[in-house]
């Protein structure tokens, strides 16, 4: 196995073929490589389907310069395309997006509609496949049964596949519905693909430390097989510290200020950074242990203004569109707590402000009024506005602190639009076209950072909370190890460890 053979594969006459691709590896190099050659031997279009909009980033960065013949897509986009074109067929509405937002596992419903729809009329799948003749998975672990489904069908249909996958970074679990298709297995798809390679070159470390790429490399292999990672032969870049996360609340951390000093002198002095950690609360508890100086990577879903605008839309009375505003508030932001300010603020609305009040009830008298006034989501833009403009002027209101920016502000940016629908759809074609980028030093959930890489990590905490003795959280602990180039930095507990860790 070599680049020079998954070159080779990539470029044969097979019509399936399957790579093993650990991170880091040279998948990305490999796939636009692939394209350019492609296109520029006369194919008309390819088709990259991706999972995540950051994949989708990472692929439009490396295929820059080739053209619009080479779209790239996440799977579920193209799932909607299909839903939209044939919404009736599928009972949904013509925009199967809001179908989707407001049910639980609203994605994985769509996409086992849209698996059946295509399996029982060929033409849907003919005609893709006639317009791509190429179709180029990336990150295929991540695909449920009825995504696997949907690309086997265009396959059936005459779509060259060439498949990316890596079976120990599959980190997303599928919880599978009634009627969907089964989960594919890895070990028979290759067995079916006409050519199946693997890369083991790890390129990500070229330039920055290869011996963390080798070792990197020989932890996945632990993992897959059933070992654990050796801290003990890790390479000097590797530092461990061992520190007892003293919070008392579930998921919150923070150390004693002795245990804390190497990974402050750490983190100081890095310029490319990911904090990394499982959970989101943990995420948002370490923007506060860091003092607020490195932000969140929010990622492209928009999870707490999607719900903020579902229940407007269930009840779009003044009482209802406060609630939501607080449970938005304590989601994207600290300070503006029930206590603080939420209760207050909805007992204005509730009584229609007419209570004589001055200082700081007065304030929120004048917030509820636009919510009153405009009970929906342009009042909602109007009050967020105001509020901001409130924390930057007032120093009663200087302790409520953003952690998610841009979900803050895209609430507020609904305003502009007729309607929250049409606000939410643009908004997201923004983010898919603009593909936006982490910061130069943020803090993420490692699902978040799957895809990304950055010259130093620190991973906290590794204890048997986080990384337990499961194959979803040996799968975690490898996507999260491999996302350094030059240093890591993991935060060990000592009296509860992970024990998937030697050391």
């Amino acid at each position: 196995m070599s680049d020079e053979s998954v070159r080779r594969a990539l470029r044969s006459d097979a019509s399936l073929v399957v790579i093993e691709a650990p991170a880091g590896c040279g998948k990305t190099h490999q796939g636009a490589d692939y394209v350019s050659d492609l296109l520029a031997g006369g194919s008309n279009r390819v088709l990259i389907l991706a999972h995540t909009h950051a994949a989708c980033s990472v692929f439009a960065e490396r295929t820059r310069g080739v053209g619009p013949r080479a779209e790239i897509r996440t799977i579920d986009s193209v799932i909607a395309e299909i839903a939209t074109a044939y919404h009736a067929g599928i009972d949904v509405p013509a925009d199967p997006t809001v179908w989707v937002r407001q049910r639980e596992d609203g994605h994985a419903q769509l996409a086992t509609k849209v698996a059946r729809l295509v399996k029982r009329y060929p033409m849907i799948a003919s005609s893709l496949a006639t317009r791509y003749a190429t179709v180029i998975c990336d990150e295929h672990q991540d695909s449920s049964g009825d995504q696997h489904s949907l690309v086997m069908l265009l396959h059936e249909q005459g779509s060259r596949l060439r498949l990316f996958a890596d079976p120990m970074q599959k980190i997303f679990k599928e919880k599978r519905l009634p009627g969907a298709n089964v989960a594919y297995s890895w070990d028979d798809l290759a067995n079916l693909a006409g050519v199946s390679e693997a890369l083991d070159v790890p390129h990500r470390w070229t330039s920055g430390c290869p011996r963390l790429g080798k070792w990197t490399l020989e932890a996945r292999e632990a993992l897959k097989s059933g070992g654990k990672v050796d801290l003990r032969q890790a390479p000097p870049s590797v530092h461990v510290v061992y520190a007892e996360n003293l919070a008392q609340r579930n998921l919150d951390y923070r150390l004693h200020p002795d245990d804390r000093k190497p990974i402050d002198v750490f983190e100081k002095r890095q310029s490319s950074l990911l904090v990394l950690t499982r959970h989101n609360d943990t995420a948002r508890a370490l923007r506060s242990f860091f003092n607020r100086r490195i932000l969140l990577w929010e990622g492209y879903t928009r999870s707490a203004l999607e719900e903020l605008i579902d229940g407007m839309q269930a009840d779009q009375t003044p009482e209802s569109i406060a609630a939501g505003i607080v449970t938005f508030m304590g989601a994207v932001s600290t300070g503006f707590s029930p206590t603080a300010f939420g209760d207050r603020f909805q007992r204005e609305v509730r009584g229609r402000c007419t209570s004589r009040a001055t200082g700081k009830p007065a304030t929120l008298q004048g917030l509820a009024s636009l919510v009153i006034g405009e009970p929906n989501h342009h009042g909602v833009a109007k009050m967020l506005k105001r509020l901001h403009e409130l924390v930057e002027t007032d120093p009663v209101f200087k302790d409520i602190k953003l952690d998610c920016h841009k979900e803050f502000w895209d609430a507020v940016r609904l305003g502009d639009f007729e309607t929250p629908e049409i606000g939410l759809a643009d908004l997201a074609h923004r983010r898919a076209y603009s593909r936006p980028k982490p910061p130069a030093r943020a803090i993420s959930t490692v699902h978040k950072a799957k895809g990304l890489e950055c010259d130093s990590v620190i991973l906290v905490p590794c204890d048997l909370k986080t990384f337990p003795d499961k194959p979803d959280a040996r799968c975690l602990l490898y996507v999260a190890l491999s996302r350094a180039k030059k240093e890591l930095m993991l935060v060990v507990s000592h009296s509860n460890p992970s024990p998937l860790l030697i050391f």
